[in-house]
């Protein structure tokens, strides 16, 4: 018989559940119910902001540009991140915060470099006309913008569109302060971004005076001038609070463009910009015409600065970079130097006429404008240095900084490393023929082989197939260490065509390469500074003379490129050299399609290195190392030995020119070109070299061509 009480309490179990149940199904069904409702009304919300037909365009269109202006704020904000650093530190650009004076070898002061500078002018003391001059011209909105001037780039944005090319630009003075404290000069993206951001730092760090005259003493002002106060010396010889409304003028003209305006390089383009920024006071409302009128009739004059002109400048700006390296290396507190150079100002006169001579005599018709020369002595003192045809029109130094292709001067590596490595005399013979690397197969000037010649002959006559079968035995990466060891500085590929002189050197590099040779065979790296102090005289580095300097080439190759290289000189590409009465010495170099034309060489007392060529790369009018190169370098030469010691060479017996016998064809006058693109196919290279092995080897051998060759030799002969 069943429990009534187990019975009565299953029953009570069970009805719990079920209300349970219950509760939780209405539960869920409320809660489906409440979100469809929330729902509903989030709908009949969102409708509010619905649109459609035309009205819909232009919502895309806001909403895209929200979008991609959020992902373009952030990466200025990347980009903007080293402007963030500059101002972390708190320091300013100290680059150019060294003054250095200038002397020769002898002692006389040639120049100076570096900021000039007195910041002790207060802003209120500057003439009211010199302040409007530069707002008016350089930032008319300066005292109301926040840093960025968004008129002003926005006018300069049209300017440029419509092809504008006058110098109005869009940067205010905060942002130029900016760049001039905290940026480097280059012109890029990411150099704007960091000056947009550093203008608005400096706004809210400085007041708008205290940034006008940061700006007025941290400007470059040209002629190695920073800042109003120096310029007004340095151009007018007067005080700043004693110019007049046109120097004013000129002054503030010079912000833009010193390179331009400077009066002392340009007098009347100094005066036609001080003339704009005259009438750019009229236009601001500054002052007014009537009261500009004496200033345009009266233009401002600068003193006479000939003898900076006539200043060693491309030597001067490469000495005044060396100096600050060694300024930095050395941590010294003081700002003031004076720095002895190795400069001879007599020779850097030769060196500078001969240059400028030879491109006024000659470079029209061979369609030449531009040429570099350096000079050392034996020991790799730079006597002289000219770096392009007119400091005042281009200051770059193409002797420093360019680098071009030395064409066949690059063969005295070859050369050297295969008597080095391979133990070989000038005297050896070797066969000029046909040669290929792979699908490269390099010719000699004229398409024609010399058969069995000697080294000296094969060096004197430049020829290509020679040098470059040298390079297959030595090896190509032994030549190029050997080039670095001796003087080239720049890195460059090492290719197949690197025996031709498919590199990129400098001359001031290949000045130091050959001043090895004149040394003896020891590391000669060319120098300019023998001394530095301190103007109080305190001694900051010096040179030691007697430092013992590395072995590059053994005394026998010296002797043997020496005899070779004086070869070229009496007998080969390079006798327009010859210096009467002097053992010279050297070697022509010519690159491929004329661009550049190279001599370098020395004699007993000086290496020097010349190139001609164009800045924009263009080919010359079939110029050779061995025609207007040779020539100013034989042009100075002929200078510098007037009236000293003539010092013999290592390893020539120095004889008159007219009876040294060289082994060369008297009709190679031509400088030989290398890579001229070949008239054969790589194909036809390769039959000319089996038939060229397989009749040396009959010869060698004093036998006939065997049955099999005989057999070969329609094959190889057709198509040829």
């Amino acid at each position: 018989m069943q429990d009534p009480f187990y019975t009565k309490e299953k029953r009570k179990k069970s009805g719990n559940m079920l209300a349970a149940d219950a509760w939780l199904d209405s539960s869920l069904y409320e809660f489906w119910q409440w979100l469809g409702r929330g729902y509903t009304r989030f709908q009949d919300f969102m409708g509010i902001f619905h649109v459609s037909g035309f009205r819909r365009l232009f919502v895309e269109l806001l909403s895209d540009a929200f979008t991609f202006g959020a992902i373009g704020a952030v990466l200025v904000t990347a980009m903007a991140l080293p402007a963030f650093d500059a101002t972390a530190t708190g320091e300013f650009n100290k680059a150019e915060d060294y003054s250095v004076i200038f002397q020769d070898r002898f002692g006389t002061e040639i120049g100076r470099r570096g900021i000039r500078s007195d910041d002790s002018v207060a802003l209120a003391d500057m003439p009211d006309y010199l302040i409007k001059a530069t707002l008016a011209t350089e930032d008319r909105r300066f005292y109301d913008h926040f840093g960025i001037d968004v008129v002003g780039t926005l006018r300069a944005l049209m300017s440029n569109a419509s092809g504008d090319r006058s110098t109005q630009g869009g940067s205010s003075i905060t942002q130029q302060l900016a760049k001039n404290l905290f940026l480097t000069p280059e012109r890029n993206l990411e150099r704007k971004i960091n000056e947009a951001f550093l203008a608005v730092w400096l706004e809210w760090h400085y007041s708008k005076d205290e940034i006008l005259k940061l700006y007025f003493d941290r400007a470059y002002m040209g002629g190695g001038n920073h800042g109003v106060v120096a310029a007004a010396e340095y151009y007018f010889g007067k005080r700043v609070q004693d110019i007049s409304l046109a120097e004013a003028a000129m002054l503030a003209g010079l912000f833009k463009a010193p390179g331009n305006y400077a009066p002392h390089i340009d007098l009347a383009a100094a005066r036609g910009r001080a003339n704009l920024v005259l009438s750019n006071m009229v236009a601001a409302g500054f002052l007014t015409e009537g009261q500009v009128t004496a200033a345009r009739r009266h233009p401002a004059s600068a003193v006479n600065r000939t003898e900076d002109a006539n200043s060693p400048n491309y030597f001067l700006d490469w000495a005044f970079a060396e100096s600050k390296k060694l300024i930095q290396q050395h941590q010294h507190a003081s700002n003031n130097f004076v720095v002895r150079t190795t400069i001879d100002t007599t020779l850097q006169k030769y060196a500078e006429e001969a240059i400028t001579s030879t491109v006024r005599e000659q470079g029209q018709q061979y369609d030449v404008s531009q040429a570099a020369m350096v000079v050392t002595d034996t020991n790799g003192a730079i006597r002289a240095m000219v770096g392009g045809m007119d400091y005042g029109k281009s200051q770059f130094n193409r002797a420093i900084v360019s680098t071009r292709q030395p064409g066949s001067a690059y063969k005295i590596f070859v050369y050297s490393e295969a008597f080095e490595q391979l133990g070989l005399k000038p005297s050896d013979t070797i066969t000029d023929r046909p040669v290929c690397i792979g699908d490269w197969c390099p010719q000699n000037y004229g398409r024609s082989y010399k058969g069995n010649v000697t080294l000296q002959s094969a060096f004197a006559q430049s020829l290509n197939t020679v040098p470059v079968t040298l390079s297959i035995k030595t090896g190509r990466d032994s030549i190029a260490e050997l080039s670095h060891r001796m003087g080239l500085t720049a890195d460059y590929p090492v290719t197949r065509s690197l025996a031709l002189g498919v590199a990129s050197v400098s001359v001031m590099d290949m000045t130091s390469s050959y001043a090895v040779l004149a040394s003896g065979g020891y590391k000669t790296p060319a120098y300019g500074i023998t001394r530095m102090s301190t103007l109080n005289g305190e001694l900051v580095f010096e040179t030691d003379p007697t430092a013992p300097r590395e072995r590059i080439l053994s005394e026998t190759t010296v002797q043997n490129m020496n005899y070779m290289l004086r070869t070229v000189v009496t007998g080969g590409t390079g006798r327009r050299a010859e210096v009467a009465g002097v053992p010279a010495v050297g070697k022509s170099g010519t690159t491929s399609s004329y661009r550049d034309a190279w001599f370098c060489g020395f004699t007993g007392n000086y290496v020097a290195s010349v190139w001609f060529g164009n800045d924009d790369y263009h080919s010359t009018n079939n110029l050779t190392g061995g025609t207007l190169p040779a020539i100013a370098w034989q042009k100075f030469m002929a200078y510098a030995h007037t009236n000293i010691d003539i010092l013999p060479v290592f390893g020539v017996d120095f004889v008159p020119a007219k009876t040294v016998v060289a082994e060369v064809d008297p009709a190679a006058e031509a400088e030989p070109i290398p890579e001229r693109p070949p008239n054969l196919t790589p194909e036809a290279a390769r039959k000319l070299v089996v038939l060229a092995d397989l009749f040396e080897a009959s010869l060698r051998s004093n036998t006939p061509l065997s049955d099999q060759a005989n057999a070969d030799l329609p094959a190889l002969t057709s198509g040829l």
